[in-house]
């Protein structure tokens, strides 16, 4: 176990976090005092439902069982408080896998149907039009996200101009990562850079400290339509976020341990986008990275992400 981990056994509630947490649980169960019978044994289940929410583990001290029990409960609370059947995974990163992405230059043409299909699938927040990823048309010799326009709403593709798409990059050495004071971010085996939505406190550290602009705050509870929530979810992945939580891509890792592609791939109307193994010689993207001329964002931060660009 390394030393964050340690930390983290190490972590104990204070007096002042005991008595908030008892507080609230405590209002709880005077709410479901003043219901119905039915009501009660309800709000009951929710009570000793939230009661372990609070107290559980940081995702990665957890056992096998505990993270079942983990999941099973967020399906239970999905199914009292908005009646709703979700299928939550706590899915272990596949072994001999180490994801990585590549951008095409030359492909893309703005179409943003990868930011539709995003949005979609992670279940982000409609009201605020939070996004994890980012359009940005370049004119010819620009090379930074900075220089370019992302907030175009005209026909496409303009003249002259090439589009590059920027989201979290899942950096081998991620600053964001060492940035967070808790440790609730860190990247598993598979490289996919992840949060523990409920032990992050919000400070944002871990958002200014990424070089590329990847991470998203939640200023309030995440708003989806009920019929547009996606069901198949990750624990680590794309369950509605907490407000006062920070987010990011995941590669969809939902979708990506089950065998699938991240959504942003598929969903790309000119095959810009490209995903796979790093450690699969066969694979697209080591294809890529052997015979085009590709280079990434911002190399002198030595933050090594997996995320390159690329021209035909």
């Amino acid at each position: 176990m390394d030393d964050s981990k340690n930390r983290l056994n190490e972590k104990k509630f204070g007096r002042r976090t005991f008595l908030k947490r008892f507080a609230q649980a405590a209002a709880l169960s005077s709410a479901a005092s003043a219901t119905g019978c039915i009501g009660l044994i309800q709000n009951n289940e929710m009570l000793q439902l939230k009661w372990k929410e609070y107290f559980k583990k940081n995702y990665r001290l957890m056992t096998p069982q505990e993270k079942e029990e983990t999941v099973e409960r967020l399906e239970r609370l999905a199914k009292i408080e908005k009646h709703m059947d979700i299928q939550m995974s706590s899915q272990n990163p596949i072994n001999g896998v180490l994801f990585g992405y590549a951008f095409n230059l030359t492909r893309c043409e703005g179409f943003m149907e990868c930011v539709t299909a995003c949005v979609k699938e992670n279940n982000l927040d409609r009201q605020s039009h939070t996004q994890y990823i980012r359009i940005f048309e370049m004119e010819p010799g620009g090379m930074s996200p900075e220089t370019g326009n992302g907030k175009y709403f005209h026909e496409v593709p303009l003249d002259n101009h090439f589009y590059m798409g920027v989201q979290c990059f899942h950096c081998e050495n991620a600053p964001c990562i060492r940035a967070c004071p808790t440790k609730a971010t860190w990247k598993e085996p598979d490289g996919i850079v992840v949060v523990d939505y409920d032990w992050c406190i919000g400070c944002r550290y871990c958002m200014a400290a990424c070089p590329y602009y990847g991470r998203r705050f939640n200023w309030s509870a995440s708003q989806v339509p009920y019929n547009e929530i996606t069901k198949k979810q990750h624990y680590l992945g794309n369950r509605i976020r907490p407000k006062g939580t920070m987010e990011k891509c995941t590669f969809c890792v939902q979708r990506t341990r089950a065998g699938k592609l991240p959504a942003c791939v598929e969903a790309c109307p000119t095959g810009a986008r490209i995903f796979g193994n790093l450690l699969d010689p066969d694979s697209e993207i080591r294809f890529v990275l052997k015979h085009k001329k590709v280079f990434r964002l911002k190399e002198d931060l030595a933050t090594d992400p997996k995320f390159w660009y690329f021209i035909d």
